[in-house]
């Protein structure tokens, strides 16, 4: 069953580091996670499918299509995240409109 919440768009591609692999980089199909879905670490390297659903504030109609985009849990977003998962904007750009900064999204591992 896909779980919904909230999706905001990150420029991962510009981290010096991440909180799962250091310098190594993973591409730009990655994304960092909030405490929801980071479970101490075990996060790390585990793939979920994203869709947008709808938008989250006043971007009207931010989603492509039913596209998805699968990414990689590189990072930690921690207190004061926007979202439940942040995916880098290669990734967001791919379900939606990046002018639309946050939406609605399902995901599943």
């Amino acid at each position: 069953m896909p779980i919904r919440g909230r999706l905001f768009s990150l420029n991962l591609l510009i981290l010096v580091t991440s909180a799962c692999y250091g310098t190594q980089s993973y591409g730009n199909m990655v994304a960092g996670v909030s405490d929801t879905l980071w479970n101490n670490g075990r996060a790390c390297g585990k793939s979920y499918r994203v869709k947008c659903i709808g938008g989250a504030n006043e971007a009207p109609h931010p989603c492509k299509n039913g596209d998805t985009a699968v990414v990689k849990v590189v990072d930690y977003c921690k207190a004061g995240c926007q979202g439940i998962i942040n995916l880098s904007k290669h990734a967001f750009s791919t379900i939606a409109d990046p002018a639309a900064g946050i939406i609605q999204v399902e995901f599943n591992e």
